[in-house]
């Protein structure tokens, strides 16, 4: 039987799995399907970002304090240019792409031990991050931007974003 600190991490793991895999991303995918190019890479002014930047963000982000630092891929990050690039990636290439960080994300998570929750690593500059701190911030920071997305979206569409698809179970 497993004791209560091993019920506790199984759970903490198998939740940010669900919000990330089955909340957050299908939520996300529901927003980008009524806009056009453009309107993905809309910002209202050059102090604020567009979803086209947002979702590199979110990609550099996740595989950064997931893939790399607790799955032990190289940090290839450029974090600067989630943000200041223009050019028109096209969407299906941003999808793509978030997509399989997140499905590598899901794989590092799957794999954790009770044990390396507790794991401290350097990440972004932030020393001693346990593995436990580096999943709860991935988790918020696709909580925080999925409602930025959702914000530009009723802002461009004058209405709410379409639900996000059921998944069966």
């Amino acid at each position: 039987m497993a004791s209560l600190d091993e019920e506790i991490a199984r759970q903490f793991i198998e939740f940010s799995r669900q919000k990330l895999a089955s909340e957050f991303w299908p939520r996300i995918c529901a927003c980008l399907e009524p806009l056009r190019e453009e309107q993905v890479w809309w910002r209202p002014n050059e102090a604020s970002n567009s979803i086209g930047n947002l979702l590199l963000h979110l990609n550099g982000n996740a595989r950064q304090w997931i893939v790399s630092a607790l799955g032990g891929a190289a940090d290839e990050r450029n974090r600067p240019i989630e943000f200041s690039e223009r050019e028109h990636i096209p969407v299906a290439a941003l999808r793509s792409k978030l997509e399989e960080t997140l499905s590598q994300v899901d794989a590092v998570l799957a794999a954790l031990a009770v044990g390396d929750l507790v794991r401290k690593q350097t990440i972004q500059r932030h020393e001693n991050v346990s593995t436990l701190q580096a999943v709860y911030h991935v988790v918020e920071h696709f909580a925080m931007h999925y409602g930025q997305i959702l914000y530009i979206v009723k802002m461009l569409k004058g209405e709410d974003a379409p639900p996000a698809p059921q998944r069966r179970e």
